[in-house]
């Protein structure tokens, strides 16, 4: 098991980006990046005993940063903050006191704005073999925000070969906060379109959203619906091929216990990805928007060709009271643990 740092010389907001890589007994690779948090490789040893990368990502950081990618941005392998997802109309109330937001073009607030954490330098605190904690103070009235915002993040890797994400906040002034990692994952050596891969979400109800996918506040049951996957079933076979999902999922649980939030199998690679979390909800989005080109080994990421997994609170859950409260105050700890899990299906 070891932790090695690389130091990639490309410099944004004055400091040096550097590549985190983490190795455990069984040879299972992840790099990590201190811009955005980013997860940009996740190798693991298929059924085959073949080497293959699940994530999808980039061969080189200045890839993150190109105009190109930026202009059609799907927030690969990054920490989302100060509030991921949407935010109905940018606004939010605290204490009878209105904050306006950075909003996007359909007028809501979308994964922390304009430049969120997925965009900042994150300061290195330490490697303790095979893991790293990343730290990014977030100023008062960053992208709207209020309070002074300090986040951790450690990513550690298991000799089980699990990816252990774990965030903790604390803030001078109460905020919303609501954390996620955005990473792309495809289980297949072959790449290509996910609708054969076997999905699993222990869900009985699904949040309601408007046409701007924003959440309305209304809890609806899977059962007799397209998102029903409280048994295992392809991705594709009920879904709308123009559309996918793109849908948050209230998971079966007590508020707070870590348990299982999701569950993916892929026959050809012979691989399972297991994702628990402490967090209330899941997002499940299967990548309508996608479409990057010179991706890893010159890869064409296209639509429908990668799922996300994004364990979080209910979006739009800052103003809506009856969803649990995505508030943190000065004196408590906003604390998120979330696992993705490989094993040989």
């Amino acid at each position: 098991m070891k932790t090695h740092l690389v130091r990639t010389g490309k410099i944004i907001d004055g400091k040096e980006v550097l590549g985190i890589e983490l190795t455990n007994a069984k040879g299972t690779y992840i790099k990590i990046y201190n811009y955005g948090a980013i997860v940009s490789k996740f190798v693991v040893t298929n059924a085959h005993g073949d080497k293959q990368d699940i994530v999808l990502g980039f061969d080189e950081v200045d890839q993150y940063v190109s105009e190109d990618y930026l202009a059609n941005y799907p927030y690969f392998g990054a920490i989302i903050g100060r509030y991921a997802n949407r935010i109905k109309g940018g606004k939010f109330q605290i204490d009878d006191k209105t904050f306006s937001l950075s909003v996007s073009a359909d007028g809501n607030s979308l994964h922390g704005g304009k430049v969120g954490f997925d965009k900042k330098m994150w300061d290195v605190l330490s490697t303790i073999d095979p893991s790293v904690t990343l730290q990014y103070i977030s100023p008062a009235g960053e992208e709207g925000y209020p309070g002074n915002l300090t986040i951790q993040v450690t990513y550690k890797l298991s000799d089980e070969n699990e990816l252990i994400i774990d965030i903790k906040a604390t803030t001078d002034e109460a905020t919303a906060i609501n954390l996620t990692h955005h990473g792309y994952f495809n289980l297949s050596p072959n790449s290509g379109s996910i609708a054969n891969h076997v999905q699993r979400i222990p869900a009985s109800n699904y949040l309601e959203q408007d046409d701007a996918y924003t959440v309305t506040g209304k809890l609806i049951p899977v059962e007799g619906t397209i998102y029903n996957f409280l048994g295992p079933k392809p991705i594709g076979k009920d879904w709308d091929p123009e559309e996918g999902y793109d849908q948050t999922f209230v998971l079966d649980k007590q508020y707070g216990e870590l348990t299982l939030a999701s569950e993916t199998t892929e026959a050809l690679g012979g691989l399972k990805l297991s994702v628990y979390s402490t967090e209330p909800v899941t997002h499940f989005y299967t990548a309508k928007y996608t479409n990057v080109k010179n991706g890893k080994n010159g890869a064409h990421y296209q639509p429908f060709e990668s799922f996300c997994i994004e364990t979080q609170h209910h979006p739009n859950g800052i103003n809506i009271p009856d969803f649990p409260s995505t508030i943190t105050r000065p004196g408590e700890m906003y604390h998120h643990t979330t696992i993705y899990k490989i094993e040989h299906a």
